[in-house]
């Protein structure tokens, strides 16, 4: 049996990504018609029932936002759609917005018209240039075709989407940093409470959601949440989308149910077709840099954000990293928190201090010059980090060094000994491997 099914990706490579004629035809604008025929709280316990978890990394209850600001009643209100794709090895929000971006649009649309919100805003990514020019010509489509703009469906309800580009910053992945560089201001995290229910874009009340989970609300209108929820598990409704890198051999973006365990993922062949040229599977990074490093033993826990939360790992972004055997741990580790040093902001001490400091302690090791009180001294940092950043990037920048501290050790060990498992390190040095 197939362990991949098409909900969203179904149109991708089948119509031409901007056509709203083609759209149509495949299916399109069926929700929007709907939902103009439904009331507002109808919608919102739709997507409570679908039971969709934000497809951004978080995993909050989309229903739950939802019902928060439908509460709030001060006005205007803003939906906004997070394309700030930066987290590594994350890629399905590209595919989105490049093959099928009339589906997010229509799910941002639905929103729209939920809220009586009359304004949103799209933050895509700087990176991608080519993508925003294809999702700007698939707006004016929509707009030409009554979709979108003014008086959509011939109603007294008006929509308007506009493109925001970010500069490459990480950190505008984070909702509220993402708003200030929204708002003309510097990318940095606000402080919370007053959430963005309440006091976001403009100071107003906003809805802030990722492309994926945009892109789903079409499709839990049509068929209701029950059976979008029934494509999942009873905690995590729905599909979604993985991307496979590294060293799988089948590198892409696919769509599974809820409910496949990892082995599914990095090994049916319809999928990750296991490790690239025969080679023996290591570890894997799940969720981007900021999600938690798996290990074989854990191959078989189910592709669930419950159950991979119970087992110390995470669906994050939907990144699953394939790393061989021909990878260090600690060279590995090292290029993650190399990339936390870039990305950190610098507000605060613990995140911009703290990753330097382990960067210095990994490269001892990667050296040989560890010594045991440094394990001591890393958890330290790690836990200070998580309890002490400001936002989550410091607070989930020492996960995967967390979870290799866990469950291999032996490795770091080892390397006090200038001993390297993968033969990487200390290759050079007289007497080394």
């Amino acid at each position: 049996m197939s362990k991949i099914k098409q909900v969203l990706s179904v149109n991708f490579g089948k119509i031409q990504p901007d056509s709203v004629e083609e759209y149509v035809k495949a299916g399109g604008y069926e929700a929007l018609k709907k939902a103009f025929s439904m009331e507002p709280v109808a919608i919102i316990n739709e997507v409570k029932a679908a039971k969709l978890l934000g497809r951004g990394g978080a995993a909050y209850p989309a229903g739950s936002k939802w019902e928060q600001l439908y509460e709030i009643q001060e006005f205007p209100k803003y939906i906004v759609c997070n394309a700030d794709e930066g987290e590594p090895g994350t890629f399905k929000d590209k595919m989105l917005l490049e093959k099928d971006p009339l589906r997010v649009i229509e799910g941002m649309t639905i929103a729209g018209k939920v809220f009586n919100s009359h304004e949103g805003y799209i933050y895509i990514r700087g990176e991608y240039r080519k993508i925003q020019k294809v999702f700007q010509s698939a707006l004016d489509n929509a707009e030409k075709a009554g979709y979108l703009g003014n008086n959509i469906l011939g109603t007294d309800f008006s929509f308007k989407i506009h493109i925001m580009t970010g500069a490459g910053a990480y950190v505008c992945g984070e909702n509220s940093a993402l708003l200030n560089s929204t708002e003309g201001k510097v990318g940095r995290p606000r402080i919370k409470p007053p959430h963005l229910a309440e006091v976001g874009l403009f100071l107003m009340p906003t809805l802030v959601n990722n492309v994926e989970s945009f892109a789903n609300v079409p499709t839990i209108v049509l068929v209701g949440g029950d059976e979008y929820l029934s494509y999942g598990t009873p905690d995590s409704g729905g599909t979604k989308l993985v991307c496979l890198s590294g060293h799988a051999a089948n590198r892409g973006v696919y769509e599974v149910p809820f409910g496949v365990t990892l082995r599914d993922i990095i090994f049916d062949e319809e999928i990750g077709g296991g490790v690239a040229n025969g080679g023996k599977l290591k570890f894997y990074h799940l969720g981007g840099q900021s999600g938690p490093i798996g290990f074989p033993e854990q191959l078989d826990t189910a592709y669930c954000c419950k159950v991979m939360r119970n087992n110390g790992l995470s669906v994050g972004s939907g990144a699953v990293v394939v790393l061989d055997e021909s990878v260090c741990i600690i060279d590995y580790l090292k290029s993650v928190t190399e990339f936390f040093i870039h990305e950190s902001c610098g507000k605060c001490v613990p995140c911009r201090e703290g990753n330097t400091q382990l960067q210095f302690i990994l490269d001892k090791f990667s050296k040989g010059t560890a010594t045991e009180a440094d394990f001591a001294l890393m958890k330290k940092l790690s836990t200070t980090m998580a309890k002490a950043s400001f936002c989550g990037l410091g607070q989930a920048a020492t996960t995967a060094l967390d979870s290799c501290l866990k469950y291999r050790k032996a490795e770091f060990e080892a390397h006090l000994n200038k001993q390297c498992p993968a033969g990487v390190c200390f290759t050079n040095e007289e007497g080394g491997e």
